[in-house]
Parts: structure tokens; sequence; C-alpha cells
């Protein structure tokens, strides 16, 4: 079989992602979007983030979960479909689905179809009683809840502080989004990292094992493939960075020369020292987040952290 030709690349490859990557590279602030860290590859990577000893936020969201799980499951409607947004490889959320016992369903949703599709079969497996329901699509984006439970009552999960990968008022966005798919009514756990010391923070992000910086360079591997453009790997360097007057850790792809690269029809390019922006992490205190959802039409109703005050996980519900 004969291999693609870029114009085929393109074709194939979601519009969007054509169009975002065009519109972020030719802005005065050259920027990519996280959600297309997340083909195949880049799933298996962050899973590999995950278990790193520098990455604290999975373990101790984990901890937390398996500490007050219980307590935390009591916000879950009875006999609800548990809707998680984003759902990688469902690791915490099994901890909620074994002491959530009267659920109706579990509906997975993640933007790696391949992916998604591996783990469901695993819970399926794992859970026999309870009906999984994986959706592929952008959580970020309207998608049709399955059939079989658009009649139950709905909860949902967003773990891992993804919501600290939203600008401020995008994460109230995306809370008002989850809301407006949920319904009235529903319940949303959230996991949110907190505010700390710079050095935790620097080290989580820059790893000694370099699975960061390859995790974010498999983002120009993925436009190179999907969209047909010829972005050199070896002229990029990941970075990561805490701006503490903004609480968030930025992470950059840096150009290490002067460059050229081909996307889309344009022609970007790179000063030696320019950066791609490709990921913001945004840190929250716990009332800087209960006041984040309120205002996306929340209201908190329970919150969890660990003993070092890390990262914590908050309750909320929606007005019926």
């Amino acid at each position: 079989m004969k291999s693609a030709t870029a114009r085929e690349l393109r074709r194939l490859a979601p519009p969007a992602f054509l169009t975002d990557v065009v519109e972020g590279l030719t802005a005065e602030r050259k920027t990519l979007k996280a959600k297309y860290f997340y083909d195949a590859a880049g799933s298996a990577l962050f899973e590999e983030i995950t278990e790193l000893q520098e990455y604290y936020p999975t373990r101790t969201e984990l901890a937390i979960l398996q500490e007050r799980a219980g307590e935390i499951v009591q916000h879950i409607p009875t006999w609800a479909a548990f809707v998680e947004f984003g759902s990688g490889s469902s690791t915490k959320t099994r901890t909620l689905l074994r002491a959530a016992t009267k659920l109706a369903a579990y509906v997975p949703v993640d933007i790696s179809a391949t992916f998604l599709a591996q783990e469901a079969k695993r819970l399926k497996e794992e859970f026999p009683a309870l009906a999984i329901l994986p959706v592929a699509a952008d959580f970020t984006q309207d998608f049709d809840l399955p059939r079989p439970i658009r009649k139950r009552p709905r909860a949902g999960y967003f773990s891992g502080s993804t919501i600290g990968n939203f600008e401020r008022d995008e994460a109230a966005a995306f809370l008002r989004h989850a809301g407006r798919i949920l319904g009235p009514g529903a319940a949303m756990i959230v996991g949110v990292d907190r505010v700390k010391d710079a050095g935790v923070l620097h080290a989580a992000y820059n790893d000694a094992a370099g699975v960061t910086a390859a995790f974010n360079l498999n983002l120009l591997t993925r436009i190179n493939r999907e969209l047909g453009a010829d972005f050199d790997l070896a002229g990029f360097a990941h970075r990561a960075v805490y701006i503490e007057d903004k609480e968030r850790i930025e992470m950059h792809l840096v150009s290490n020369r002067r460059q050229r690269v081909r996307v889309g029809g344009a022609t970007i390019s790179f000063a030696p020292g320019e950066t791609i922006h490709t990921e913001s992490s945004h840190k929250y205190s716990i009332d800087g987040f209960r006041a984040l959802a309120r205002e996306a039409g929340w209201n908190p109703v329970g919150h969890w952290t660990d003993a070092r005050d890390y990262f914590s996980v908050h309750a909320l519900a929606q007005p019926a």
C-alpha cells in the first residue's frame, strides 16, 4: 500500500485539528491546544507520567479517593449514570465505581477512540454487573449521551486536575458546559491541584526520565503524521516553568534555532528561543475553586484534601 500524501493526511485529519494548529501557530504568541496531546501515543505517555515519582497529582488524588470514597459517593444520586469527562485509563475511577454500589452505568468520554475502546473492554471484565457505555468525543464540545441513560439521574467526574488546564474563564465555561450535558440536579466530582511550593511543581513537570518532554514533543509528531507537517523534533526542546503571579505551570516547546515549518499550506517561521505554548496547569486554593464553581452555576457541597494540602477533591451539585 502506498503511503498517504500530505494532502490526503490533511483530508483525513479532523478539520478542527488543522484549523486550530494553523491558527495557533500563526498567532502573535504561538500556541497549541492541550487537548491534542491525547492521541494513542500521547495517552500512553501520560499514563507513564502519572507513575513517575516526581508527579504527585495522580497518586495524591488516588489516596484521597481511597480514603474518602465512601463519603464522596454519597453525593452521587442513586442509580445514576456516572459520566467521566476525559476518562483516560479510568484508574482512579475504579475506586469510586467500587464504592458506588448503586450506579446504573459508567460513561467514559475520551477523545482517543482506540485507547477508550481498550479501557472499556477491561472495565466490562472488571465490573460485569455495570453497564459500560463509552463515548468517543471531545469532552469540551457538545456530545450526545448514550440513549439508555438519558432518563437517568447523572453525575459527572473530572479528575486529575484537568480543570487546571483551562484559563479561568475557560474553566468556568467548561463547568457550565458539563452542567448542560448532565442536566438539572446533577452532581459533579472534580479533582483540583492546589497552590504549593514552586520546587515541587517544577519537579513534577520536568521529570528526570524525560517522559514529560516526550509527551510534549509527541504533539509535533502527531501534527507531522496527521497533517503532513515537517517539524524536525530535534529542533525543539521541552520547557516547563511556574509563573507565580498567575499560579500556574506553563509548558512550552522551545525552538533551538532559526527554522521554518510547513503545515496546512502555511509556512511558520521560528526564531531561536521562540516558544510554542502547549499547556497551562493552574493551581487553586480551596476558596478559589469554590468561587469558580459558584460562578459557573454549581453549589459546592463538599471537599477533601491530603495531609500535605497538595491536592483537593470537590463535590458540586447543580440546582434541580
